[in-house]
């Protein structure tokens, strides 16, 4: 059996997605349906059990073996950039995982855990290091301090992975709401009234040229079971494309895409200043060095692919 946790969510039923494309359905999801509408993300998913959130911690706690764990993929967190209940976000996100953590090391169980391109705030460098994370919001300080515990454990011998996810777009992420990326909004705009909003200029950056490290979630999700694949392997890891582009490039992928529309620039959010990244670009090397080859979709490629698949 494979645990995939936060299963209904964005990233986690990709991976879902992914391991039923290679025929996999002893899958546990694990999730919190109070936002119902999620359901909708595992419909057409094959599953072999489904778990609440705190039913499933509490089973953690109390030692349960569940039945032959292959691995844990633990995609479930609170990943509102906005929420600043930093006791909410510590319990959710880092107190969760090191349960789970330590549920894994005990039966050296692979342990695959969502972390987050947010440690490193406003960058300028985003390479997998200490000196480079200077999270601003409460939810990159969970993600930050989970990645500090999991360092602090030094050499062991099961697999741990962290994957910091930078701007992940794609498939399965409608439910997301002001959350879902930049590609979804912009595709919505379209074909509501014709224009795609962008931020004015900011730190430095023209109308709409802050850029980002916008990833494919088919791509992302491929990683994850790579790592299935290497469980030799171990570490944090940047998961990005290596390659930023402008939130121009995915406004004019999606305007290419419809055939139709403009872009129209809006006042920058004051609520914004000084949490917001004007700029994410992934040192993908870490990763690249441990074998994984597999190329990475251009925002021109990936917005054609989703577009495709959610108006199909």
């Amino acid at each position: 059996m494979i645990i995939v946790t936060g299963a209904a969510g964005f990233i986690g039923s990709n991976i879902v997605h992914g391991l039923n494309q290679r025929g996999e359905t002893d899958i546990l999801a694990v999730d919190e349906l109070s936002d119902g509408v999620k359901f909708r993300n595992l419909a057409d998913l094959q599953i072999a059990d489904y778990m609440d959130r705190d039913e499933f911690l509490d089973a953690v706690l109390a030692g349960e073996d569940f039945s032959k764990v292959q691995a844990v993929l633990h995609q479930g967190a609170c990943s509102t950039t906005t929420e600043w209940d930093g006791r909410y976000m510590m319990r959710n996100n880092y107190s969760y995982s090191k349960h789970l953590l330590h549920w894994c090391l005990e039966r050296g169980v692979p342990y695959i855990y969502a972390s987050s391109a947010s440690v490193y705030g406003p960058g300028p460098v985003f390479k997998e290091g200490l000196e480079n994370e200077r999270p601003i919001n409460v939810y990159a300080y969970s993600k930050f301090q989970f990645d500090q515990y999991v360092r602090r454990l030094g050499q062991i011998k099961s697999q741990v992975v962290g994957l910091r996810y930078f701007n992940v777009y794609g498939p399965r992420e409608a439910h997301k709401g002001s959350m879902a990326s930049v590609a979804y909004h912009f595709d919505q705009q379209i074909r509501e009234t014709g224009e795609c909003r962008l931020f004015e200029g900011c730190d430095g950056y023209g109308n709409g040229e802050q850029r980002r490290d916008f990833i494919y979630v088919g791509d992302a999700a491929a990683v994850n079971l790579w790592f299935l694949d290497n469980p030799d392997k171990s570490g944090i890891f940047n998961l990005g494309t290596g390659r930023s582009q402008s939130f121009n490039d995915v406004a004019n992928a999606v305007v290419d895409w419809h055939g139709k529309g403009s872009l129209k620039y809006v006042p920058f959010p004051e609520h914004l200043k000084g949490s917001y990244q004007s700029f994410t670009e992934a040192d993908m090397s870490a990763l690249r060095e441990i074998g994984y080859d597999a190329p990475f979709k251009t925002v021109e490629e990936g917005v054609k692919v989703y577009l495709d698949e959610l108006h199909g």
